[in-house]
């Protein structure tokens, strides 16, 4: 089988098997596949820059993190008629999603380039570590502001509206949540195949002859960087429409061994691995969940499994790559 049939067929299933579960009057498997959605959008914005620009970030929880807390200040401030920064200047939150998901991207896109200037000056663990250090940041900052709830989180008591649709309704939020993904994937896929990407991923290869030639490297890097945030932004604020509530484990480096483990599991570089990733994921935690408290121990089985035997992912596995691609 081809990888892009295995594409198709991986986005046909996300597609009907919710609308089935809809049909069947099981909304339960739709707020799965509504998980299953958001998390490999979340996985996309990564797999921007570690599958394609080799950035290993273990970050992205902060910019996950700030999209979520970012629809949640927004949405209490307006249920509560509060303006933000008042006596200062009073700005009224807003429970519009249209308002909400710019705002929060915006926000990340600026951590993202303070963040990136830092951190892409140097490479390999320094990277790694720099990047896990700006997220354990915002989340020990999270915990100690009151204001928002703390560590005990900030609830939103009703999910942010979509013009003309009822999002409360599972199937029309798992609509929105898959067409931006698709929208997402079509804008990856453009991007990847642009001068801009690849110059990306010719610097994951080799840094030193893409700077002989001229192409900054830091140019490159920081823009894919901050691309990358405002995806995973955009994730975190539909996951906190989807749960109606934020807390400081969103910005936790638990969160972003996640989402890394979302694209390694479905084909680090591949367009849709993040999905497959996500899908096996979230199957583990709900088959296995209900059996034993330890079903992570059995996906990091699975984890060893691929990273060992299966260099392709899921996606290279399914389409019949040979194990060592």
């Amino acid at each position: 089988m081809s990888e892009k049939l295995v594409n198709r067929s991986m986005m046909a299933a996300l597609i009907l098997l919710p609308w089935l579960a809809h049909w069947l009057d099981e909304p339960y498997y739709v707020s799965l596949a509504t998980r299953v959605a958001i998390l490999a959008l979340a996985g996309v914005g990564l797999n921007l820059a570690l599958g394609l620009g080799g950035m290993i970030s273990f970050g992205h929880a902060a910019f996950f993190g700030l999209g979520g807390y970012v629809t949640g200040i927004l949405a209490s401030h307006a249920l509560n008629y509060e303006p933000l920064f008042s006596g200062f200047i009073d700005i009224p939150g807003t429970t519009q999603m249209l308002i909400i998901w710019p705002l929060a991207m915006f926000i990340a896109a600026i951590a993202a380039v303070f963040i990136g200037l830092l951190s892409l000056r140097t490479s390999g663990v320094y990277f790694i570590m720099i990047t896990l250090a700006f997220a354990q940041m915002i989340y020990y900052f999270s915990i100690s502001w009151p204001t928002y709830g703390g560590e005990d989180g900030l609830p939103i008591y009703i999910r942010n509206g979509f013009p003309g649709l009822n999002t409360l309704q599972p199937i029309q939020f798992f609509m929105i949540c898959c067409t931006l993904l698709l929208i997402t994937l079509w804008g990856v896929s453009r991007l990847k195949n642009s001068r801009f990407g690849n110059a990306l991923q010719a610097l994951r290869q080799n840094e030193t002859r893409v700077a002989a030639i001229g192409i900054s490297p830091l140019g490159i890097k920081l823009t894919a960087f901050v691309i990358s945030a405002t995806i995973t932004a955009l994730a975190g604020s539909l996951f906190a429409d989807l749960n109606r509530f934020v807390s400081p484990t969103m910005f936790s480096w638990h969160t972003s061994g996640e989402i890394m483990i979302f694209v390694i599991l479905g084909g680090l570089g591949r367009l849709y691995g993040p999905l497959a990733g996500a899908s096996l994921f979230i199957l583990c935690e709900a088959l296995l969940g209900g059996w034993t408290e330890y079903w992570q121990f059995f996906l990091g089985l699975l984890l060893l499994g691929v990273v060992l035997f299966a260099r392709g992912g899921l996606i290279g596995l399914l389409s019949g790559e040979p194990k060592n691609a």
